[in-house]
C-alpha cells in the first residue's frame, strides 16, 4: 500500500507529494507548530527551511507567506482539533 500524501511547499504554494526520500522534500514538507500568530490558544505553523513564512490561508487557497499585518496573522491562526 502506498503511504498518503502530504502537503509540501514549492513556490509558496502548495501541492500534494509522496515522499521522494529526498532532504529537500523533507525540508520542504516540515512545518513547526508554535502559538497562533492572532491566538496563542491555536496554532500557526512556520516553515522549517524558510523561517520567516508561515502557512497562511488566502482567497480559499493555502499559501507560504511571509506575516506582517493583523490580517496576515488572523489568516496563519488555525484551531487544531482531533
Amino acid at each position: 500500500m502506498r503511504p498518503s500524501a502530504v502537503l509540501r511547499h514549492a513556490g509558496y504554494d502548495f501541492q500534494p507529494a509522496y515522499d521522494d526520500g529526498t532532504t529537500q522534500f523533507a525540508a520542504d514538507a516540515t512545518f513547526r507548530q508554535v502559538a497562533g500568530l492572532a491566538d496563542a490558544s491555536w496554532s500557526s505553523f512556520q516553515s522549517y527551511n524558510h523561517p520567516d513564512p508561515y502557512i497562511r490561508h488566502y482567497a480559499y487557497q493555502l499559501r507560504l507567506d511571509p506575516i506582517n499585518t493583523a490580517t496576515g496573522r488572523g489568516d496563519a491562526t488555525f484551531r487544531v482539533t482531533n
